[in-house]
């Protein structure tokens, strides 16, 4: 059996999408005006800003305090999959593949936003790097989410929308590579496609 990995965030999920929603509800929720949501966003860096800094440069700002622990809870109820999406993951199995979720992350969030939207129940295997001590771009993840799918991962494919990360992991692996959306600077490496949405992607891989 050969593996097809999917990045989570801003991939599968409109990761950007929901922590709008979720700053929207949180700041209306402190009683704040709106220019403290666009505050979070200009200053979230695409959620790859650690999050301790930046609530307490928020705390600092704004004079309210915001938990990690209670974001990591709260955050993954705020996203949601397009139908399209499921439909894409179950035709990649129906069609042979065995299909794993690799995402950088925290095993609260990522686990919620997984469980939240469904995708957890999609796909073979869900890898969440703080769960097994590893991140992307490294080859071992990609590893463990072939082992943990039952499949190789010679002759498969990552899907992602990170260059530093998702290209360069799935190169390290030795995996073809399909680059989603502009949400990064198009930096090296370039991946064998580059396609606008995930849904794009499926229709690479089937053929």
């Amino acid at each position: 059996m050969t593996l097809v990995c999917f990045d989570l965030d801003n991939t599968l999920i409109d990761r950007d999408g929901a922590f709008l929603a979720w700053a929207r509800w949180f700041v209306a929720r402190a009683g704040l005006a709106t220019d403290a949501v666009e505050w979070l966003v200009a200053h979230d860096n695409g959620g790859f800003r650690p999050r301790p800094e930046l609530f307490a440069c928020f705390a600092e700002r704004f004079g309210v305090e915001i938990s990690v622990e209670e974001y990591d809870r709260d955050h993954p109820l705020f996203t949601w999959v397009e139908p399209a999406v499921l439909d894409g993951l179950a035709r990649l199995r129906a069609a042979g593949w065995r299909v794993a979720v690799v995402t950088n992350g925290t095993v609260v969030q990522q686990t919620g936003k997984l469980q939240h939207t469904g995708i957890a129940q999609a796909v073979d295997y869900c890898c969440i790097s703080a769960a097994v001590g590893v991140r992307k771009p490294q080859r071992e993840i990609f590893e463990r989410a072939a082992a943990g799918a039952g499949a190789e991962l010679d002759g498969g494919w990552m899907v992602g929308d990170h260059p530093a990360y998702d290209v360069a992991g799935g190169i390290a692996a030795g995996l073809r590579t399909i680059r989603v959306g502009n949400h990064h600077a198009a930096d090296p490496p370039v991946a064998d496609h580059h396609v606008g949405s995930v849904v794009e992607a499926f229709a690479v891989i089937l053929g």
